[in-house]
């Protein structure tokens, strides 16, 4: 697909190396390569990078560090606006059902004096409002808990570039469409169902394809430090979503999904354009995930990675010399990709970790409106604080996991310190402002620590794993088990959370606590397995581990 248009007698001129020596002497003359690029389905930047002349190329390590900062940064913006698309229905909830009691009705109004629910938005204007907030958050929670398995098969199989832009563009759509609801005067429930359903299975486009991506540029040397860090466009885009949602949420609440459903699109089109998914694909070397440092790899002594040494089979790359094709590794299977160690046990402890994070996304907003009595605009502002806390809490995750090289266990240490700081924020997080703020940053580090490293070291981890051999075809596929998996503890938390919460928030919290319990006890065999590993690769003098069991 890449290529470039043909030229007469070339195929004989490329086996005896005779047509890259005059191609090479022409381009230096000239300044340029004498051939037309078309374009290629690698990107603009990986076309621009062929007409550069080789001779002045940057070292090899110094443009691997660039492409590397780039591919991090645009992955983290696509991310950002699939998750800023998502949150604007937790902030518009309160405006959908709101006590009308307090605000003064128009004098052409026609409701009764008595009707506290006139300013509310039919159908949930009812007493069974929250039932059907539910199912909306259900119909895309759950639309994507299933696409998600789904989506990763395709992602292995599909160029990434094509398959993210187009899932950016539709996710775009349907966001804008739900917002679209308000100024077409909508008031059927099965239409917003409808929407969510649809929006829902077009995320599912995302989150294997950001991974995969960031996986195929990036080897398991410090890791869960990247990764962590770069995982806070979770938190990022539902704070961004947060904040766009609050300027219009109390009135035209329309424009609180069109204006994030448009930035969304943009930044599919900004992705067709650029997004890079190979290192091979701008001539970089491919990290290693097992064995030597990428040091090592890297390095200008290694005369196999000496730039001026690549310019021959550069040349013969660009202009699409005929080379003996090469055996590629089939994409793993379903099957398969669940076999791999460790799989099982992250897939249901994300499970419980997304379902405590999902109903802290979707309710938060309501439950400080409803218990706090803050304004619609100054929940959905605090509810912000949790996404903060849950950026730290990712970070933190991913430094402490690749320091001591245990996954499983720095997870379980945040489940286990999560459970009781839930009580504490349920009990005495709303005595006043201050005490909320500093319990909402540290629940969410908590809860979003262990769900931010599943999500993307661990699962870029079990992508790479040495049972593969070397078979980069497996991580889509693992990253779309494991957070589909977890897609059903998200759609079952806002679920369980909208039928529970009419008998009161308390209870609301012992669920969240229960589940957040059994995640870390799904972990205990890994943990046993790395505190095991621990002590028998612990030598003299060093204060961390160097094995990760869920790799043995």
């Amino acid at each position: 697909m890449a290529g470039l248009l043909p030229l007469p007698g070339r195929s004989s001129a490329c086996r005896d190396g005779t047509w890259q020596a005059q191609q090479a002497e022409s381009a230096l003359n000239h300044g340029r390569l004498p051939f037309r690029r078309v374009l290629s389905s690698q990107g603009v930047l990986s076309s621009l990078w062929r007409w550069t002349l080789l001779p002045s190329r940057p070292p090899i390590r110094s443009r691997r560090f660039w492409y590397r900062g780039f591919i991090l940064l645009l992955t983290f913006l696509i991310y950002t606006c699939y998750h800023m698309s998502r949150k604007p229905i937790s902030v518009v909830k309160s405006r959908l059902h709101q006590n009308c009691s307090g605000i003064i009705q128009p004098p052409n109004a026609t409701h009764s004096p008595n009707d506290t629910t006139w300013c509310s938005w039919p159908p949930f204007d009812q007493d069974n409002y929250k039932e059907l907030l539910g199912a909306v958050d259900n119909a895309f929670l759950v639309a994507y808990a299933i696409g998600m398995f789904i989506s990763g098969i395709f992602g292995e199989r599909l160029p990434l570039r094509y398959y993210l832009s187009a899932g950016m563009l539709l996710s775009g759509l349907f966001t804008s469409l739900f917002g679209l609801g308000y100024f077409w005067d909508i008031h059927v429930l099965w239409y917003f169902v409808l929407i969510q359903i649809c929006n829902g299975l077009v995320q599912t486009t995302g989150w294997p394809s950001v991974v995969t991506c960031v996986g195929n540029w990036f080897g398991k040397g410090r890791r869960g430090l990247i990764m962590g860090i770069w995982n806070s466009h979770t938190s990022v885009g539902n704070i961004l979503g947060s904040l766009i949602a609050g300027i219009w949420v109390s009135e035209r609440w329309g424009l609180s999904f069109v204006v994030p459903g448009i930035i969304t699109a943009v930044m599919g089109i900004v992705t067709f354009f650029f997004l890079i998914e190979y290192p091979e694909d701008v001539d970089c070397t491919t990290p290693q995930h097992h064995g030597e440092s990428e040091e090592k790899q890297d390095s200008p002594e290694d005369p196999g990675n000496n730039p001026y040494c690549h310019q021959e089979s550069s040349l013969e790359a660009a202009a699409g010399c005929s080379k003996e094709p090469s055996a590629q590794p089939a994409a793993i299977s379903f099957w398969g990709a669940l076999m791999i160690p460790g799989v099982i046990e992250f897939s249901l402890c994300l499970l419980f970790a997304k379902l405590v994070s999902y109903t802290f996304l979707y309710w938060l907003p309501l439950y400080i409106f409803n218990v706090a009595h803050f304004s619609a605009k100054e929940a959905g502002d605090l509810s912000t604080l949790f996404d903060v806390g849950g950026i730290t809490g990712g970070i933190l995750a991913g430094l402490i996991s690749d320091y001591t090289n245990g996954r499983a266990t720095t997870c379980c240490v945040m489940l286990i310190l999560a459970a009781p700081m839930l009580f504490l924020y349920n009990h005495f997080g709303q005595s006043g402002i201050a005490s909320s703020i500093v319990m909402l940053i540290i629940c969410g580090a908590l809860v979003n620590g262990p769900y931010a490293l599943i999500t993307t070291a661990v699962s870029a981890d079990l992508g790479t794993h040495q049972s593969l051999k070397g078979n980069s075809k497996a991580l889509s596929t693992v990253t779309a088990i494991i957070d589909g998996t977890g897609s059903i503890g998200a759609a079952l938390g806002p679920l369980l959370a909208g039928l529970i919460s009419p008998t009161g928030w308390n209870n609301v919290f012992y669920m969240l606590i229960s589940a957040d319990i059994l995640a870390c006890l799904l972990l205990c065999r890994l943990v046993y397995k790395e505190i095991l590993a621990c002590k028998s690769h612990l030598s003299p003098g060093t204060g961390s581990c160097l094995a990760l069991t869920h790799t043995q």
